[in-house]
């Protein structure tokens, strides 16, 4: 198939998701277009049947601001009208979703297939907010294939937006190979350089990620054994965990990297990967640490329950219960036997249920559905 995929090229789940979609689609065969603002970051290796197209928006004068959508929808035209495209698979629904159908309406050689894929926060944040509910509703109903990447999503799509258009759920996916848990591809003396325990969290920083709570955490554990914490990522609640750093007195303890291509490189270092989240669709991050046997502290919200398994690969607790994660926490650090269990469970979960040959044919599958409907 020629597959146009329009995503966001960015650190998000849904720009990682989506490339990592298109790099395993053309090496089954298929001739990948991957459009957007700037090339995925994960696009690092040249591969005869991948491409990139880039927006060009135009910054004229009467514009405030550059109107993206339509630029995009010209570009996925473009696209279409010279690779004879089957599928434009839009990653997001704002505006992914609506630029692929204004192109569908306009290019009238072909009709062209729109298939979006809910990724979470377009429908749990900015999907909820007012100005955009109508045209999210409209991008989800006029798509000729909608998919979700957990369970959750799909049914809090369904109940918040009133949509009769069946949703499949194809969850995000991990290629096992790369998240081996080899530690010697981590200088752990680089972060624990006399012994510590070391935690991580990793994130785009923002409020529902509740940073402040991995500092409370590692507060509490540093009260009976050494441990540091690895902070990846930016946002706008970087400042503010710094000054809870300082309000502990920790923040000696605390190392910030800032935004990291490859965290796989990282999580082999880790021995416990922190996701205190008020809202995770999916859990893109946990599923990572999990691939790398490294076990998951989270909230037991949204879509991570379908990611881990309580007390078998990693602990979920209330949102805020920062004794309960810190507790749990200290008794896997402190039982050798316990955590050597949940490390394997975690890397046997992950490739069980995650594995990118796994997933990645329930898209091809829905594919073919969908240009045959």
């Amino acid at each position: 198939m020629n597959i146009a995929i329009v995503c966001y090229p960015t650190h998000g789940g849904s720009g990682v998701v989506a490339t990592e979609l298109g790099l395993n689609l053309a090496r089954k065969g298929h001739s990948i277009h991957f459009i957007s603002y700037s090339s995925p970051f994960r696009l690092t290796n040249y591969q005869s049947n991948i491409y990139y197209h880039e927006v060009d928006v135009s910054a004229y004068p009467l514009f405030k601001f550059p109107p993206y959508d339509l630029s995009l929808a010209t570009k996925i035209i473009e696209v279409a009208e010279e690779n004879d495209i089957d599928i434009v698979h839009a990653h997001y629904a704002i505006p992914h979703a609506i630029s692929a159908y204004l192109a569908k309406k306009m290019f009238k050689e072909k009709n062209l297939k729109i298939i979006t894929t809910l990724h979470g926060t377009d429908i749990t944040l900015v999907g909820k907010d007012p100005s955009f509910f109508k045209v999210v509703q409209f991008g989800i109903e006029q798509s000729d294939g909608v998919t979700a990447v957990s369970k959750y999503l799909s049914e809090r799509t369904r109940e918040e937006f009133k949509v009769e258009k069946p949703i499949e759920t194809i969850h995000n996916f991990i290629d096992p190979d790369r998240f081996n848990g080899v530690v010697s591809r981590c200088n752990r003396k680089e972060f624990a350089p006399n012994g510590e325990k070391l935690l991580m969290h990793a994130s785009n920083f923002r409020p529902v990620k509740r940073v402040a709570d991995t500092i409370k955490i590692l507060a509490k554990i540093n009260e009976h054994i050494d441990a540091r914490l690895i902070l990846i990522g930016e946002g706008p609640d970087h400042k503010s965990s710094h000054d809870l750093a300082r309000e502990y007195h920790i923040q000696d303890k605390v190392l910030y990297l800032g935004t990291q291509d490859y965290i796989e490189n990282l999580l082999a270092c880790a021995d416990l990967f922190l996701l205190p989240s008020s809202e995770e669709s999916f859990g893109l991050a946990a599923l990572e640490a999990l691939s790398s046997k490294t076990p998951v502290i989270g909230t037991h919200i949204g879509g991570l329950p379908e990611v881990i398994d309580h007390n078998v690969n990693g602990l979920l607790y209330p949102v805020g219960d920062i004794d309960g994660m810190a507790s749990g926490a200290l008794d896997l650090l402190t039982n050798d036997s316990l955590y050597e269990s949940f490390q394997q469970e975690a890397r046997q979960k992950a490739i069980s249920d995650f594995h990118y040959e796994q997933i990645v044919p329930q898209y091809e599958e829905y594919y073919e559905m969908v240009l045959n409907r």
